[in-house]
């Protein structure tokens, strides 16, 4: 059974529709052959991020999101640390709005979920394509309903 958690630590958490976010990441999962168990989402400041970047990574800097994989098979559970300080600055250099960059991060941990990485070289265009696919299903952006 899918559950999705929506946490908050020093900031207002985003106005999810519940609903359309579980439909979202359930489809994003079973596109990358995976169903999606308990997820969740704790929405904070750089301060808190960078906090926790140190205490459990020993990364000494700022991040837009940090995954904790809890996975099993092919059925994914995880926590994700997403800073909304991080998403704004992403947003306004990267010259898009702001409820599509929450929507690229929000994403970008379930595909780590699913097994995509980053890291390595050629990883990231290859995490771009996913997001990038991922979004143009984005109920969120389709809709435009979501108060980022």
């Amino acid at each position: 059974m899918t559950e999705i958690n929506i946490l908050s630590h020093g900031v207002e958490a985003p106005n999810f529709d519940m609903a359309q976010l579980t439909a979202w990441v359930r489809e994003v999962a079973h596109n990358h052959g995976r169903s999606v168990g308990r997820l969740t989402y704790v929405f904070c400041n750089d301060d808190y991020i960078l906090q926790t970047n140190r205490q459990f990574l020993q990364h000494d800097y700022y991040t837009d999101i940090i995954t904790f994989d809890y996975s099993n098979s092919r059925r994914i559970s995880g926590d994700m640390v997403i800073s909304l300080d991080t998403v704004r600055s992403n947003a306004k250099q990267g010259g898009v709005g702001e409820s599509e960059e929450l929507c690229r991060v929000v994403i970008h941990g379930v595909l780590h979920l699913c097994g995509i990485n980053d890291k390595g070289p050629g990883e990231r265009q290859v995490m771009e394509q996913h997001e990038n696919a991922a979004l143009a299903i984005c109920p969120f952006l389709v809709s435009n309903s979501l108060d980022a």
